[in-house]
């Protein structure tokens, strides 16, 4: 598939998921830090939201707050898009 921005975000949910459960707003920190820009809650509340209906996240109610954690099908995506990442960009980190 191609790799559009919205794939790399939820990418990145899925694989900050794959070391802990968070909520939306612990993912748009984790997310900013890694790319010196916040992702507006407009794109990733959508992208959560599809996580959750192709079923490689759910969301545990803590109070008011909802974390997300991976699913058996979310921790094998994961492990999917990484060698995928991998395959594609190592020619580029490769290459001087």
């Amino acid at each position: 598939g191609t790799c559009d921005m919205r794939g790399m975000l939820s990418f990145q949910i899925l694989w900050l998921l794959s070391k802990k459960s968070m909520h939306g707003e612990e993912l748009a920190e984790e997310i900013e830090k890694r790319r010196g820009a916040k992702p507006k809650a407009g794109t990733i509340y959508p992208a959560l939201k599809e996580l959750k209906n192709n079923g490689l996240i759910e969301g545990k109610k803590d109070g008011k707050i909802i974390k997300y954690v991976l699913t058996k099908d979310g921790k094998d995506e994961v492990k999917r898009a990484k060698a995928y990442f991998i395959r594609s960009f190592k020619d580029i980190l490769l290459s001087d």
